[in-house]
Formats: structure tokens, sequence, C-alpha cells
């Protein structure tokens, strides 16, 4: 969810630079359709009925689909911002798959919101010892603010890049690359 702040503060910083909301619009981003994928089952298997019943699976399905999406952005890094996203997807990437395909989830950070850990598969869970803890999400957002939640350093980096790219698109610089 902190990306939705990114998407907000590149739009803002659009308008504000003298951009037109149009010039997103002119993005040719390639491989799009595995970042879709990738995002696409991370929805799926953190919903309700999915994560009751993965078991095992979820671990392997959550790396997979993160190197989707790493897999992706990487292809797209000559555009402005993207590789700032793609440092941060690698960031997380590396968390997740050093601690077994979970993102470690400080429990001082889970606590501050008032998330209590799920007895299904999640994206987040306290882990005892997490390996690379500062690529972890050890940050949170205060409760009173709209989708609160906890974070980490690889997400503050994938939300500014992706505000770039945004605020870049819409001054209409060059905004798109070959597909």
């Amino acid at each position: 969810m902190f990306i939705l702040y990114g998407l907000l503060a590149g739009i803002v910083a659009g308008l504000v630079l003298g951009g037109r909301p149009a010039g997103v619009a002119a993005l040719r981003l390639r491989w799009i359709p595995l970042v879709f994928a990738g995002l696409l089952a991370q929805v799926i298997l953190f919903s309700g009925p999915v994560s009751d019943r993965v078991g095992s699976l979820g671990p392997i399905l959550y790396v997979g689909s993160t190197a989707l999406v790493l897999v992706a952005v990487l292809r797209n890094v000559r555009l402005p911002g993207l590789v700032v996203v793609a440092a941060g997807g690698a960031c997380n990437f590396a968390a997740i798959v050093a601690n077994g395909g979970y993102m470690p989830a400080s429990p001082g950070a889970l606590a501050a919101i008032g998330h209590a850990l799920s007895s299904t598969y999640s994206n987040s869970t306290v882990v005892t010892r997490p390996a690379l803890e500062p690529l972890t999400d050890i940050f949170f957002l205060p409760r009173w603010i709209p989708f609160s939640n906890v974070f980490s350093i690889g997400d503050v980096l994938i939300a500014t890049g992706v505000a770039v790219v945004i605020a870049w698109a819409m001054r209409g610089s060059r905004a798109t690359s070959r597909t």
C-alpha cells in the first residue's frame, strides 16, 4: 500500500512542474504483462480464501511473483526513476528470499499499527532473527494515516522511483521507449 503514496506524490509533482496527466499514457513500458501477472498473483495469494489454503506453496508463489515484477522493472530501467524502483525491488526480493519466502515485519511496527499476525500465509510475518533485517518491514505509517501499514526501505525506494517516473512522464520528457 505504501506505493499509493508514491503514485500520489508523482501526480502532485508532475502537476506542480507543469506536466499533464496525459503524459503518463504516453509511457511505453516493456513486458508490462509480467508486472500485472506478478501483482495479480500477489493479490490473489494474499486474499483470504487462497491464503487460508496455500500452505507451503505460499512462499514459492510469493518469491516467483516478486521475481516476475522485478524482471519487468529491470527490462525498463532506461526510464528515469526505474533504476530506483529496481533497487527497491531488489532489496525487497533479497529480504524475502533470505527469509524463506516471507517479508519479516518488526513486532514493534506491527504493534504500532494494531496489526495482528495472521494464522494463514501472509506476506509479512514476525521472524525472531530475520536475515537482512535492515531490508525488512521495520517502519510503519501511524494508524491515523490512510492505508496505515508496515514498510521497508525497499518500499520507500519503489515509491520514490514511481513518483519520479510519473512526474517525468507528465512533463512529457521523451516519456516513451520502444516496445
